[in-house]
């Protein structure tokens, strides 16, 4: 089951994330909170009975390239903003490699093609790739993001 996300699940979408990524990386409880209280519609989260296992989260906006001050600003949310910034893809490490992503992959870019947008952008490092490829993205080379002290590439999707 896919649904959007609410406030009430701030507590377990954070600890997914602090499992998917490294701490430097991963978005703190509090910065989850806040996204959840400006953007909750653009969460998705996928469930296997009622565990949480995978979500998609990201906001929207009229800038082009995803920047670090977004990751850290749910205030830049545009709810009519033509780009659906993907923030972050977790899967729990027991259920990847067997579609969840894909799946919840799939429902964002949907989401965002019947809410009219031009597209998804997102950043990834360059093992992801050719996984985001296979989705329709583009690779527009390294990204200016130096989120987490890591070299990230841009991707978009566009529609």
């Amino acid at each position: 089951m896919i649904r959007k996300g609410t406030i009430e699940d701030a507590e377990i979408l954070s600890k997914v994330e602090a499992t998917c990524f490294l701490p430097n990386e991963a978005a703190t409880s509090k910065e989850i909170q806040e996204r959840l209280n400006v953007y909750a519609n653009h969460f998705l989260l996928l469930f296997e009975e009622d565990r949480l296992i995978s979500f998609i989260d990201g906001f929207c906006t009229n800038q082009r390239d995803l920047t670090d001050e977004m990751y850290s600003d749910a205030s830049m949310h545009d709810e009519d903003g033509d780009w659906q910034m993907i923030f972050g893809l977790n899967t729990l490490p027991d259920y990847q490699r067997k579609g969840y992503a894909t799946k919840i992959m799939n429902a964002m870019i949907d989401m965002a093609r019947q809410e009219k947008r031009k597209g998804l952008v997102l950043t990834c490092k360059d093992r992801l790739v050719p996984y985001y490829s296979k989705f329709g993205f583009k690779n527009e080379g390294v990204s200016s993001s130096v989120h987490g002290g890591v070299v990230w590439y841009q991707m978009r999707l566009e529609f």
